[in-house]
């Protein structure tokens, strides 16, 4: 289950690789634009300011995002629905996926599908966090790894669940897209003001989700008190604040396009 309002605790930090991805879709008048992965909808209706004329539309898994969406006074029609499932309808010129398909086993077959059913000239935008070799990740592998946890938690948390820039680029080249691919590290600078570590708080917004779903009270205590030291050892505490690295992979795809054209 997604809690919207743990998610949104780094509200600003999360929204800015939206924004950066956003940019480099220069569609000016699309008919209908399409957010995969909505969560609580926030994101989605900048979308409906950038393009006035367009349909707008937000999708996600969790009932609990949509209905924090659905209570935004926004032009922005949203629904519960799994991006799996989703077919493009033949309207639409935009598409946006940002930090989900991390959570999607085989994505890129959903790419390969996605640019061939997206009518010409439309475009394809997604982010996927690259920061899975970071020491966060590693520390939560590591935790989890242990004996108390190893046979609930190992097959929730996989090593390599993205691929590389230049392997989405050659995926969607081989779609017959025009591509452009890019890695963006953001040094996050979060305050250490409460009793939490600041990336711990981060984690339980994203990575943790499936952890802490899948033990008990008693065990999630014990599990999170040990991954904060973990991550107290990893990002230590300077000035009143975390120096947080994330990496951040980018795709902007163009449909129908031939590969040598730029975008």
């Amino acid at each position: 289950m997604w809690d919207p309002s743990t998610y949104l605790r780094y509200g600003d930090e999360r929204s800015r690789p939206f924004h950066d991805l956003v940019a480099r879709v220069p569609a000016e008048r699309p008919r209908a634009v399409v957010d995969l992965g909505c969560g609580p909808g926030t994101l989605t209706a900048t979308l409906a300011e950038r393009w006035p004329a367009s349909r707008i539309a937000g999708l996600d898994s969790s009932a609990e995002m949509i209905d924090r969406a659905g209570a935004l006074a926004a032009p922005v029609s949203f629904s519960v629905g799994d991006v799996r499932d989703w077919r493009p309808e033949p309207d639409v010129d935009v598409v946006v996926c940002n930090a989900v398909l991390q959570w999607v086993p085989g994505h890129q077959e959903l790419l390969t599908r996605w640019a061939g059913a997206l009518p010409a000239g439309a475009w394809l935008a997604f982010q996927v966090p690259g920061n899975f070799a970071a020491p966060s990740h590693r520390a939560l592998r590591e935790v989890a790894g242990r004996d108390r946890w190893r046979d609930t938690l190992a097959p929730l948390l996989r090593e390599a669940p993205v691929d590389e820039p230049v392997d989405y680029a050659a995926l969607l080249v081989g779609a017959g897209c025009a591509v452009d691919a890019w890695e963006t590290t953001y040094v996050h600078l979060l305050p250490a003001a409460g009793a939490d570590h600041p990336v711990l708080a981060w984690m339980e917004g994203t990575a943790l989700r499936p952890v802490r779903a899948a033990l008990d009270a008693a065990g999630w205590a014990d599990f999170r008190a040990e991954l904060g030291v973990r991550l107290a050892e990893a990002y230590p505490v300077r000035q009143g604040q975390v120096y947080f690295p994330f990496r951040r992979i980018f795709v902007v795809a163009r449909t129908g396009a031939r590969a040598e054209e730029n975008l």
